[in-house]
């Protein structure tokens, strides 16, 4: 099964929700390791090169295939 490369950059904002940016969706890993090259040396991205991750997806599968649920850490 074919897969494609996910490149996410995260960090956290003190007393909000992480931030997350899905840089971009490559076709093979090293496309996506030449791509966080290119974005770490952007502002923002560069002071924050720890919050770099590269996902494979496999295309054409469900990946959530048993649904979610939300949990509220601050409600009771």
């Amino acid at each position: 099964m074919k897969s494609v490369f996910l490149l996410w950059h995260t960090h956290e904002i003190p007393d909000q929700e992480d931030d997350s940016k899905l840089i971009g969706v490559y076709e093979s890993r090293d496309a996506a390791l030449s791509a966080q090259e290119r974005a770490s040396r952007q502002p923002g991205f560069a002071q924050l090169p720890e919050g770099f991750l590269i996902s494979e997806y496999e295309v054409g599968k469900d990946h959530w295939p048993e649904g979610f649920i939300t949990v509220f850490p601050n409600r009771k």
